[in-house]
């Protein structure tokens, strides 16, 4: 249906990440894969949401100049929230653990932007989503930060792997917006963009 409305645009996406090729995969869509390298610094008075949505539009900058008419370039940032900060990517294995084990026992937010652009417009939609984690040990926390290496990941878990099948308590709102891209706004804005 959307692939059909979208024949005549090309879509791009903006990220390497294994997780949304599949997404965008799975909703039928035929898109290209274009990445350039961008530093993911943000001002510090930016807060929540501020920040993701500030990142999925930073991101899109280096694409601007080469955008065609028919082009959509997607592109996107992920961040955790928890005890007022954001939480991003770890860089080593004890920051993965530290990050894990603040999570643990408590409520978190994992809030995803995405950003739309085209040659006339900018649109940028998130997503949020609360999530549970039960008590971990400290055992658990280093077998999954050994096994499943979770570097690329923000907050240093991926809830589709080991670490949500034991910890994830409860969810509120979109379980594919803590995998990464919250599909169903996906879908919602490139419908509305393409009406």
């Amino acid at each position: 249906m959307l692939t059909e409305k979208l024949k005549d645009h090309h879509l791009i996406l903006a990220s390497g990440s294994p997780r949304r090729q599949q997404f965008f995969k799975d909703l039928g869509l035929d898109f290209e894969i274009r990445l350039k390298p961008i530093k993911e610094e943000y001002p510090p008075r930016l807060r929540h949401y501020e920040i993701s949505d500030y990142l999925a539009q930073l991101k899109s900058l280096p694409f601007k100049e080469e955008l065609k008419t028919n082009d959509i370039l997607v592109t996107s940032d992920t961040i955790v929230w928890h005890k007022d900060k954001a939480l991003g990517k770890p860089r080593s294995a004890e920051e993965a653990f530290a990050m894990i084990r603040s999570l643990s026992g408590d409520t978190h937010e994992v809030i995803t932007s995405v950003c739309f652009t085209t040659t006339t417009l900018e649109k940028t939609v998130n997503a949020i989503t609360k999530v549970h984690f039960k008590e971990l040990t400290d055992k658990e926390i280093q077998y999954y930060v050994d096994t499943f290496q979770p570097f690329d990941k923000a907050g240093a878990y991926g809830i589709q792997e080991w670490i949500g099948y034991i910890a994830v308590d409860k969810i509120e709102g979109s379980y594919f917006n803590v995998m990464g891209l919250p599909v169903h706004l996906v879908y919602k804005t490139l419908m509305s963009m393409v009406d």
